[in-house]
C-alpha cells in the first residue's frame, strides 16, 4: 500500500475538520535535459515585472515564466492566448522529457538561505499537497483578494489543469516536528540549488522515508493555517475543484511553514501616493494633527537629510516595539515626519464592526483615519490601486520612494513598520482579513520547484 492510501485511511477514520496533507509524485525539471534547473525556476507570477519577465525568458527556453506569466500578443483572442500557449508549453515539455515525474512519493523540503541587515537567516517550509477547505476554522485568509488575478490563474489553471506556484501557508508547531525533520534532511545532496537574482539560496530535498512523511501529516491534523501568500491561488483551486469536481483538483500544492521557526520573516511594505488634484502636503499634516502627535525633522542639507531619515526611522522603530501605532511620512517639504496616534478609540467610529486587533493594525489606522478620513481615498479606491503604489521593504526601498517624491512622480510616502506574527494570528483567529499589502513574507517561495499535474 503507498504512503498516500495509509495516510487517506488514517484521515478518513480520524473524522473531519482537520488539515490533511499528503505526498506526491512531483514533475520536476530534468537536469540532463534543461541544463541547470535554478535557470527554469521563477518568482511568483505576480512580482514579476515586465523587464524580470523578459530576463526569464533570455534565461532559459524551458524557464516556468512562460507558463505561469507568458507574454501577450496584439492578435490574442480566445483561441490564441498566454493561457493557451502555456498548455502547449506544458504538453511538449512533458513529451521531451524536460519535465519528468519522481518515482517515489515525497513531500518536499524547501530550505531558503537569505541575508537581512546583515544578518544571514534560513527558512525551512515543506511542500505538499494539502486539502482544499473553504474558509474557517482549517484555512484562514489574511488579506482581502481581488477579481482580476482569480480570473488570470482560473484561466490558466483550465488550461493547464496543473498547479505550478505555491501557496505559502503558516501553521503553529512548538515541538517543531518538520523542521527537525527538514534539517536532518538538508544533510542530503539537495535535488535543486540555485541562487536567485536577490541572492536568496534555494535548495530542495526528498523526504521520502514514510515514518517522516507520517509524522508531518499527523502533526498537521490538529493543525489551523493561515495563508501567507498565494490566496488568489487558493481562491481559484476552490473555484476550479468546484467547476470541474474532478477528485485530484480537490487538493492543491502548497508550500508550509512554522510560525513558531526563527527564519520566518515578515517585512513592512510603504505606501506612495500620487495623482490627487489640488494636493496640499501642509494642510494633510494640519488635518492629522486631532488624531496623531507629529514629530518633525526638518532639514537644509544631503548631511542633514541622512541624519533626519535615519531618526525618522528610528523613532519608527520605538514607538513600533512600544505597541504604538506609527508612521513615518515624507512629502518634498523639507522635512520627515513621524505621526503616533494618540487615542486608539479614534478607531472605534471609523471602524466599528471590525474588531479591536483589527483596528490596532498601523495598516487599518493608516486606511481609516488617513486615507477616507483626512485625505478622502476609500477603499475602492484602494482596491483599484488608483492613486496607491505599494513598495515591499527592501534594502533600497525606502531611498528609492524619497526619490520618487523628489522627482515629482509620486507626491506623498507613507514608511510603515511590519505586522507582527501575533497581529497575524490575532486577526486571522477573529475570522477577519487586513487592508491588502499588509504583509510581506520574505523570501517569496519560488515557482516551477516542484508541479502537480491532476
Amino acid at each position: 500500500m503507498s504512503v498516500s492510501a495509509i495516510l487517506t485511511n488514517k484521515q478518513e477514520k480520524g473524522g473531519c475538520g482537520s488539515m490533511e496533507i499528503r505526498p506526491f509524485k512531483a514533475l520536476r525539471f530534468d537536469e540532463k535535459v534543461v541544463g541547470n534547473a535554478g535557470n527554469c525556476i521563477a518568482p511568483p507570477y505576480d512580482v514579476i515585472d515586465t523587464a524580470q519577465q523578459e530576463r526569464l525568458y533570455e534565461k532559459s527556453e524551458y524557464n516556468i515564466v512562460r507558463i505561469t506569466k507568458g507574454k501577450t500578443t496584439p492578435h490574442d483572442n480566445d483561441g490564441s492566448s498566454q493561457y493557451t500557449r502555456a498548455a502547449e508549453f506544458f504538453k511538449a515539455w512533458i513529451e521531451k522529457g524536460v519535465l519528468k515525474q519522481d518515482s517515489a512519493e515525497s513531500i518536499y523540503a524547501y530550505v531558503q538561505d537569505f541575508e537581512l541587515a546583515g544578518v544571514q537567516l534560513r527558512r525551512f517550509s515543506f511542500i505538499a499537497l494539502a486539502k482544499l477547505e473553504e474558509f474557517g476554522k482549517i484555512v484562514r485568509p489574511h488579506e482581502r483578494t481581488l477579481d482580476e488575478p482569480k480570473i488570470d490563474r482560473l484561466k490558466l489553471l483550465r488550461a493547464t489543469a496543473a498547479n505550478f506556484g505555491l501557496v505559502f501557508m503558516l501553521y503553529e508547531d512548538k515541538k517543531k516536528i518538520a523542521d527537525k525533520i527538514i534539517e536532518k534532511t538538508a544533510a542530503q545532496k539537495p535535488l535543486i540549488d540555485f541562487t536567485d537574482e536577490q541572492n536568496v539560496r534555494h535548495q530542495l530535498f526528498a523526504i521520502t522515508d514514510s515514518k517522516n512523511i507520517e509524522a508531518i501529516s499527523d502533526m498537521m491534523r490538529d493543525k489551523s493555517c493561515i495563508i501567507a501568500d498565494g490566496h488568489h491561488r487558493y481562491e481559484t483551486g476552490l473555484t476550479y475543484y468546484k467547476e470541474t469536481k474532478n477528485p485530484a483538483a480537490a487538493y492543491q500544492m502548497m508550500a508550509f511553514t512554522n510560525l513558531c521557526h526563527e527564519g520566518l520573516v515578515c517585512l513592512a511594505t510603504h505606501r506612495l501616493i500620487g495623482g490627487l488634484e489640488n494636493f496640499d502636503f501642509k494642510k494633510l499634516i494640519a488635518g492629522v494633527k486631532a488624531d496623531f502627535e507629529v514629530t518633525q525633522y526638518r532639514f537644509n542639507s544631503p548631511a542633514g537629510k541622512a541624519q533626519a531619515r535615519q531618526k525618522m526611522l528610528v523613532q519608527m522603530k520605538t514607538e513600533h516595539g512600544n505597541n504604538k501605532n506609527a508612521f513615518g511620512i515624507y512629502g518634498r517639504d523639507g522635512a520627515f515626519y513621524v505621526v503616533v496616534l494618540k487615542n486608539n478609540k479614534a478607531m472605534d467610529s471609523m471602524a466599528p464592526d471590525m474588531s479591536k486587533d483589527w483596528r490596532q493594525l498601523d495598516v487599518s489606522v493608516l486606511q481609516k483615519l488617513f486615507f477616507e478620513k483626512v485625505m478622502g481615498i476609500d477603499e475602492k479606491s484602494v482596491a483599484a490601486e488608483k492613486n496607491i503604489e505599494y513598495v515591499k521593504d527592501m534594502p533600497d526601498a525606502v531611498d528609492e520612494s524619497i526619490a520618487r517624491i523628489d522627482s515629482g512622480r509620486k507626491q506623498i510616502a507613507f514608511f510603515m513598520n511590519p505586522v507582527t506574527r501575533e497581529q497575524l494570528k490575532k486577526v486571522t483567529d477573529a475570522g477577519e482579513r487586513m487592508p491588502q499589502k499588509s504583509t510581506y513574507f520574505y523570501p517569496k517561495a519560488f515557482t516551477g520547484l516542484t508541479i502537480n499535474k491532476f
